[in-house]
C-alpha cells in the first residue's frame, strides 16, 4: 500500500528524517513508534502530502505522492494530532461538509455520513456544536472525517493524546475495528498504545528506522535465546541459589530481598545459557533440595526494555529550528466556520 524509499527531510541544518526506507502492506495495523522529536509526525505529514521531502520517494498504492498527489491522497484518511475541526458547526454539518470536500457522491452522501457517525459512536451528538464536545468526542469526530469516502489507508497521529483512560480504551476499540477493513498506521510515543493496538511495529530514533517487526518477534529476538527467570522462595534463598549454581543449564544467579513480598522470603533471579529451556531441570533440582518455591516466573525483556535499548543507540533528536524550509505550510490552530 505504501512504499517509502530513501526519504529525507531537512530543516536548515537539522535532519528530521534520515534515509528512511519501509514498506506498508495491506490488512494490518502498523505502529510507528519513537520518542518525541524522532521524526514520526514529519514522516506522517510527508506521506499525506502535507509536507514536501528533501529527497526520496513515497508511493501510495502505486501513485507518487509528489507527482500524482490527488490520486495518492484519495486513498488516505488522515487524523492529525490536533483534528482540523470547525468549532461553530454541528457534528453532522461538519461531516457533511467534509464528505463534499472528499467528493462523496451526493446521492449517497447522507447515508454515508450516517454510517460513519454510527461507526465512530458520534450519532448521539450529531446535532451538538463541536465547540461544546469533550476532547474524546472531538477525537471521534476527527476520526469520522478521516474515514469518510472509504479510504484504503487510515493514518492516525497520536490519536489518544489528552484522552482520559476510558476514552483511550474506546479509541483503541475503534482503531481495532477499523483494522478489519482498512490498513491503519498509528503514530505514537506511548508504548502501551502500540502494544495493545498494533500488529506490526516500526521504531525510529533520530529520524532513522532502527527496528521493524511484530511485537512478538521483537521481544523474542531481544532475548537472544536466553531465558531470564525469577524465583520467590521461603527463607534466605541461599539453598536455592546453591541448587541453581549446580545446574549446567544456568549461566548466572543472584539473590536479593523481594520488595513488597511476604516476610522471610527471598527473590532469586537467574539467567539460562543460550537456546536452553531450563525450567524442568531447575524445578526438579529445587524439589530434591526441598526448597519451598512460592513463585516461578519469566522476566524476559518487555517492549519497553527493547524500545529503550533501540532508541539509546540512535542520536538524540534536536529541536526543529523556528525557520523551516519554504515547503512547510503556515498552520493555524483553529479555523472559524
Amino acid at each position: 500500500m505504501i512504499e517509502i524509499k530513501h526519504l529525507q527531510k531537512k530543516y536548515g541544518g537539522h535532519v528530521a528524517v534520515d534515509d528512511l526506507n519501509l514498506t506498508i502492506e495491506p490488512g494490518r495495523i502498523y505502529g510507528f513508534l519513537g520518542p518525541n522529536g524522532a521524526g514520526k509526525s514529519t514522516t506522517m505529514n510527508i506521506i499525506t502530502g502535507y509536507l514536501g521531502a528533501t529527497q526520496g520517494t513515497v508511493e501510495v498504492d502505486g501513485f507518487d505522492i509528489f507527482e500524482k498527489p490527488e490520486e495518492a491522497k484519495r486513498r488516505i484518511g488522515y487524523l492529525p494530532e490536533t483534528p482540523p475541526l470547525y468549532m461553530d458547526m454541528t457534528v453532522e454539518e461538519y461531516l457533511d461538509f467534509a464528505a463534499e470536500l472528499k467528493g462523496v457522491d451526493r446521492d449517497v452522501l447522507e447515508a454515508h455520513v450516517d454510517e460513519v457517525m454510527e461507526r465512530t459512536r458520534t450519532w448521539d451528538v450529531r446535532e451538538r456544536l463541536i465547540r461544546n464536545l469533550s476532547k474524546g468526542y472531538r477525537q471521534r469526530v476527527g476520526l469520522a472525517q478521516a474515514i469518510l469516502g472509504y479510504p484504503a489507508i487510515i493514518i492516525l497521529d497520536e490519536p489518544t493524546i489528552g484522552l482520559d483512560p476510558a476514552q483511550i480504551i474506546e479509541m483503541r476499540t475503534l482503531i481495532r475495528e477499523l483494522g478489519q477493513s482498512h490498513t491503519v498506521i498509528l503514530s505514537s510515543h506511548i508504548l502501551s498504545e502500540v502494544r495493545e493496538t498494533c500488529d506490526y511495529i516500526f521504531i525510529i530514533a533520530g529520524g532513522r528506522l532502527v527496528a521493524s517487526d511484530t511485537t512478538e518477534n521483537l521481544i523474542a529476538g531481544a532475548g537472544s535465546g536466553r531465558q531470564e527467570l525469577k524465583l520467590l522462595v521461603r527463607g534466605d534463598g541461599q539453598d536455592a541459589a546453591a541448587a541453581l549454581a549446580s545446574i549446567r543449564e544456568v549461566d548466572t544467579a543472584s539473590v536479593a530481598t523481594a520488595p513488597g513480598a511476604e516476610p522471610e522470603t527471598t527473590s532469586v533471579t537467574f539467567r539460562t545459557k543460550d537456546d536452553v529451556d531450563a525450567r524442568q531441570p531447575i524445578l526438579a533440582k529445587l524439589v530434591r533440595r526441598k526448597c519451598e518455591v512460592l513463585e516461578f516466573a519469566s522476566t524476559g525483556k518487555s517492549l519497553e526494555d527493547i524500545f529503550m535499548d533501540l532508541v539509546a543507540s540512535g542520536e538524540a533528536p534536536e529541536d526543529v529550528p523556528e525557520q523551516a524550509e519554504e515547503d512547510v505550510p503556515e498552520q493555524t490552530e483553529e479555523v472559524d466556520a
